[in-house]
């Protein structure tokens, strides 16, 4: 069984921890071959290995290859064709070629390899969100205020300010127990975002028309039919859709107008799914709470006035890209292969 890696730099650009997993992975079953291409030279895979004609398994990882390449490859059973992460699937003409020459070839099946570093980190803007734990942190390091718990004349009031109580009541606050959460999504992220609140005791309901009704089920959420009687059942508002043509501006000004004051706003998926001049409008006029890590002005410049707010929550969009997602997306594309006996069954 001979196993060959080319991976061009572009691919360690995107996934820089992807070759470490991938050679822990593919050594389970044998000797591997790394070759690290240049970043500058034109390169093509056919002409880097060494005796193609004996490669079983072939990883092509943003490495560029053509169909006289794969003619070389006389032995080869399994293949995966790496592109650019917009565009996943070879070129028409090596899936062609692929195909011809009876070589399995795989390409990335889900986007689930970073579901759970991105519903991880919406849970912790979430709590962040409820707790200002940002804007203490921030406040801390500047001044010793924060921990001055006293009231005037030292008596206390109902409502006020109290001992080691630091949230902001003018908006949703506390624990996630009990919360009504309402998401708008039902896929990997968000099925997953949905657990987690179950699990801390929020009252959760999602409403998703793009998704099967197992997905409901799995998340711990009630399906709700009615987008318009989510948003005003809110008290934390998750989108969470993936942004295509159906659902860039779904949830509308009208939406966002409706959602209750005083409403946790939690974004980590794609901003554009809102109509954000709404959403900024609103924020900035502190009628709701903001913790996002993805924008519709990314990267948001120095002046934005979102930035520095004590009702907002921001970090630099980065709630997918863990250590962990690197690994799940070498591992989505390895668990594909056909398990070694069958190969020297074959």
């Amino acid at each position: 069984m001979r196993s060959v890696i080319v991976v061009h730099p572009e691919f360690d650009r995107t996934w820089p921890f992807g070759i470490e997993r991938l050679l822990q992975l593919v050594k389970q079953d044998g000797p591997v071959e790394l070759i690290r291409l240049d970043a500058f030279a034109q390169s093509i895979v056919g002409d880097v290995v060494d005796q193609p004609e004996t490669v079983d398994r072939l990883f092509s990882l943003n490495a560029e290859i053509t169909t006289s390449c794969l003619e070389k490859f006389t032995s080869l059973k399994e293949a995966v064709i790496e592109c650019t992460f917009q565009r996943a699937l070879p070129k028409p003409e090596i899936i062609e070629a692929l195909n011809r020459l009876n070589i399995r070839w795989y390409t990335q099946p889900t986007e689930g390899f970073w579901s759970q570093s991105v519903s991880e980190f919406a849970l912790g803007l979430t709590i962040c969100g409820l707790r200002r734990i940002p804007q203490l942190h921030h406040d801390i390091i500047q001044s010793q205020k924060p921990w001055d718990y006293d009231v005037p004349g030292g008596i206390g009031a109902p409502g006020g300010r109290g001992f080691q109580f630091g949230d902001d009541t003018r908006f949703t606050n506390g624990t996630v127990e009990g919360k009504r959460v309402r998401i708008v999504g039902a896929g990997n992220i968000a099925s997953r975002y949905a657990s987690f609140v179950h699990m801390l005791g929020a009252d959760v309901a999602a409403w998703d028309p793009f998704a099967t009704e197992p997905s409901f089920h799995r998340a711990g959420a009630r399906k709700e039919w009615h987008l318009d009687r989510l948003i005003k059942e809110a008290e934390i508002f998750v989108p969470m859709l993936p942004l295509t043509t159906e659902t860039n501006g779904i949830i509308t000004s009208e939406h966002i107008n409706a959602l209750p004051k005083g409403t946790l706003v939690v974004l980590a998926t794609r901003a554009e799914i809102c109509d954000m001049n709404a959403l900024r409008k609103r924020v900035l006029e502190d009628e709701l709470c903001l913790a996002a890590d993805v924008f519709d002005i990314e990267p948001l410049p120095l002046s934005d006035p979102l930035l520095g707010r004590p009702n907002v929550i921001h970090t630099p969009h980065n709630a997918g890209r863990t250590k962990d997602a690197n690994y799940r997306f070498i591992e989505k594309l390895y668990e594909q292969f056909l398990p070694l006996a069958n190969k020297e069954r074959s």
